[in-house]
């Protein structure tokens, strides 16, 4: 049995993969960018579900870098941030916050507003496909679920293995994990 897709929503919203250490800023139905991120170790996991932003700060400083963006994860002061320790990124690392590079944050930072929607998914969690969508760079994305091949992925997406190969540049087409995100071309 499938995993229901996420259900999109018309403005500003994010999607993070712990596995994947990616955050995804979607406006609407559209890919807007993709960055590394760094999540919560083994020992204090970056919390999974649907959240919501509570608050915004300018330049914490230390080693919340130049910016934050508090959500309503319940137990804990959990947010999306810089970071001091840049070479923290790509790593399951923090105390259970999404760390990203200062200027990533910056640059994601003015299209946050209160209340925009974050759904933390992991391998394990994740929430189906998001339909291939338009966007600056004219991919959709897709969350690999339990039993899936890069075969039948690109044969669900009209698309030919090598070409969904040649846009996941370092994938290896048969290790695909769930919670993997793969962009489909359009």
């Amino acid at each position: 049995m499938r995993a229901r897709p996420f259900s999109l929503e018309a403005g500003t919203h994010l999607l993070v993969n712990t596995t994947c250490r990616q955050l995804h800023h979607l406006q609407g139905d559209q890919v807007v960018q993709v960055y590394p991120v760094a999540v919560g170790k083994p020992s204090t996991p970056t919390p999974t579900g649907r959240y919501r932003v509570i608050n915004k700060l300018f330049n914490p400083g230390g080693v919340l870098g130049t910016r934050w963006l508090g959500l309503n994860i319940p137990g804990g002061n959990y947010g999306i941030h810089g970071t001091n320790n840049p070479d923290s990124i790509g790593k399951a690392v923090s105390n259970g916050c999404i760390r990203m590079h200062n200027h990533h944050i910056e640059t994601l930072f003015p299209h946050v507003n209160l209340g925009t929607p974050v759904v933390i998914v992991t391998g394990r969690e994740t929430g189906g496909k998001h339909q291939p969508q338009n966007g600056p760079n004219s991919a959709g994305i897709y969350i690999v679920q339990p039993g899936d091949t890069l075969w039948e992925i690109a044969r669900r997406s009209n698309i030919s293995l090598d070409v969904l190969i040649q846009a996941n540049p370092g994938i290896n087409p048969d290790e695909i994990f769930p919670g993997q995100v793969i962009t489909i071309p359009i």
